[in-house]
């Protein structure tokens, strides 16, 4: 398989912490997924007055447009130059989906957080689940767009850099490392990072960093916003130690916040 990223993206990736992928699956998949969405809302797809709700959560999907969505050569090129061939797990799923809605009512999940990814001592408590400096059981995080996103549409915040933040301070904690909670509570103890919005056209991933700070925002404008957040799954565990050689760009962002 030719490789996708070159040089540059690669490094955009290490340092900012994300990397966005443009037509990375075809516009017949995203309807195809938009039209299964919206047979599962409470509401009416052409009538906004019964758009009530900021945000709907549904999920988890895992049929074949949705499948299809984050299996595509490109994205599967991509993942081999970012964490190493044979060293992921094709999705099997798209997880939830928050779906939001032009409001005039604040959100309740638009806090800054990282996303965990293995369970705590509650396993069905999301809000225990952990993340260690390995990144132990997560590759990266993936924001699949399904609709066209603007400024005004709820894009989501990725705080740029911020990755190399949390390694740092993730690298005291070993292998234990923090819950869901306790790290987004140091959060705002971290260096102020730009902020860059998650916006693009139906087709659009943003491949990021699986340390990288975001939030969710408020929507603001004229049409639903539909983004899944499905973590790439990692098949064994990164290498982060100064004894191995040849890192892989995740492991090489996560090596710049402990070095």
């Amino acid at each position: 398989m030719s490789e996708f990223l070159n040089p540059n993206e690669i490094e955009q990736f290490v340092q900012n912490g994300f990397i966005r992928i443009d037509d990375a699956f075809s516009k017949e998949i995203s309807n195809a997924v938009l039209d299964i969405l919206w047979n599962d809302l409470p509401c009416d797809r052409f009538n906004p007055s019964t758009w009530i709700e900021p945000v709907i959560r549904l999920g988890i999907y895992a049929g074949e447009p949705f499948v299809n969505s984050v299996n595509t050569p490109k994205l599967h090129s991509a993942f081999n130059q970012l964490i190493g061939q044979d060293k992921w797990i094709p999705c099997k799923s798209v997880g939830t989906f928050p779906v939001r809605f032009p409001s005039s009512e604040q959100p309740n999940d638009i806090g800054k957080h990282v996303d965990a990814s293995f369970p705590g001592n509650e396993p069905n408590n999301f809000f225990e689940w952990r993340v260690n400096v390995k990144s132990k059981g997560r590759a990266l995080l993936m924001l699949v767009l399904y609709s066209n996103v603007s400024q005004n549409d709820a894009p989501t915040a990725i705080y740029e850099g911020s990755h190399i933040d949390v390694a740092k301070l993730l690298s005291k904690e070993g292998n234990k490392g923090f819950s869901f909670m306790e790290l987004a509570g140091k959060l705002a103890e971290l260096p102020k990072r730009k902020d860059v919005y998650a916006t693009g056209e139906a087709g659009t991933v943003y491949l990021c960093h699986p340390f990288l700070v975001h939030s969710a925002q408020p929507h603001k404008g004229l049409t639903p916003k539909f983004m899944a957040q499905p973590p790439l799954l990692l098949r064994g565990e990164l290498s982060i130690s100064n004894s191995d050689g040849d890192h892989s760009p995740v492991e090489r962002a996560i090596r710049l916040g402990i070095d």
